[in-house]
C-alpha cells in the first residue's frame, strides 16, 4: 500500500489513525474558525492526525430550499484562514471540474461526492492539481468497482488517492454498511477512510432532507477500525440540533471526544495484527 502524504505526515499502514472531521458545511467565517479551534484542542488529546473538513458549498442537498454555504471564493478564504492560523491541513469537496485548480491551490486534500465518483472530468481535473485527492465509493457501486476510478486518477499522473467508503444503497433511504469493503479497496494500493457519518444517513428520509441514525456512527466507526480502516471521515458539530446541513448525522462535540478515546484503543488492538494476503 501507498502510504500518501498530508501536509507532514502519512496516511496508510502503521501510521498514526488520520481523521478527517469537521461541520458538514460552513455556515459563518465566525461558527467555523471557533468549530476549528475546539477540534484541534480536543484533538491534541490523542495520537491522531487530524484533517478540517468543512464544505462551501453543498451542491447536492434534498431540497432546493436547503442552505448550500458560503460559496467557492469566501468558502476558500475561510478554510485558508483555519489552514493557516491553526495550522491545520483542510479538505474540502468539489462538484465541477472548474473548480478544482481554485481549490487545490488552497486545500491539501481534494474530496470528490459519492454521487460523482464516475465522473471522469471530474476526477482528472481533481487529480491533475497534484493534491491529495479522496474518493468517495457511491453508494450504488460495489467496492471492487472503485479500480475504476482509480485507474482515473492514475492516468493522469496522480497517485495521492484514499479511497472513502460511505454504505451502500439498501432499498429506498437507507444504507447498509459491507465492512468487507475496506480490505478490497486496499487491494488497489491504496489507504482506505471509512466515513462514519453519511454511513449513518437515511438519504431523503425526511421527504425535502436526509434523514440519519447519528446513535450508530460510534458503532459504525469503531467497525471499521476493526475491519482495518486507515482513516475515520466524521462530521461533528457542537449544536447538531441547529445545524445547517445534515444534522442527523452530525456528532456533537462531547459525544466525539467519548468515541476518540475509545477508537484509539482500539487502533492501538489492531495494529498488532497483519492483514490477510
Amino acid at each position: 500500500m501507498k502510504n500518501v502524504p498530508i501536509k507532514n505526515f502519512l496516511v496508510g499502514e502503521r501510521e498514526p489513525l488520520t481523521v478527517f472531521c469537521g461541520p458538514c458545511v460552513i455556515e459563518t467565517e465566525d461558527f467555523t474558525l471557533r468549530a476549528a479551534e475546539k477540534l484541534k484542542e480536543l484533538f491534541a488529546l490523542y495520537p491522531f492526525q487530524f484533517v478540517f473538513k468543512a464544505s462551501y458549498d453543498k451542491a447536492n442537498r434534498t431540497s432546493i430550499h436547503s442552505f448550500r454555504g458560503p460559496g467557492l471564493a469566501k468558502g476558500l478564504q475561510i478554510l485558508e484562514r483555519i489552514q493557516k492560523e491553526l495550522d491545520l491541513p483542510v479538505i474540502t469537496d468539489i462538484h465541477t471540474p472548474e473548480d478544482a485548480a481554485i481549490v487545490g491551490k488552497v486545500c491539501d486534500v481534494i474530496q470528490i461526492p459519492a454521487f460523482l465518483c464516475r465522473q471522469t472530468d471530474l476526477l482528472i481535473a481533481a487529480g491533475q492539481t497534484g493534491a491529495v485527492v479522496n474518493v468517495k465509493k457511491g453508494q450504488f457501486l460495489a467496492p471492487w468497482d472503485m479500480k475504476n476510478v482509480v485507474d482515473k486518477l492514475v492516468a493522469c499522473g496522480n497517485e495521492k488517492i484514499i479511497l472513502t467508503d460511505r454504505g451502500s444503497s439498501f432499498g429506498y433511504n437507507n444504507l447498509v454498511s459491507d465492512m468487507r469493503s475496506i480490505p478490497i479497496m486496499q487491494k488497489f494500493g491504496f489507504p482506505v477512510c471509512f466515513d462514519a457519518s453519511h454511513s449513518a444517513q437515511l438519504p431523503g428520509g425526511l421527504g425535502s432532507s436526509s434523514g440519519g441514525q447519528r446513535e450508530f456512527i460510534p458503532t459504525l466507526a469503531k467497525a471499521a477500525i476493526a475491519a482495518g480502516a486507515n482513516a475515520l471521515f466524521i462530521e461533528a458539530h457542537p449544536d447538531p440540533a441547529n445545524a445547517k446541513s445534515d444534522g442527523s448525522t452530525v456528532i456533537p462535540f462531547d459525544a466525539l471526544k467519548m468515541l476518540l478515546s475509545q477508537v484509539e484503543r482500539l487502533y492501538e488492538a489492531t495494529q498488532c495484527f497483519s492483514v490477510l494476503p
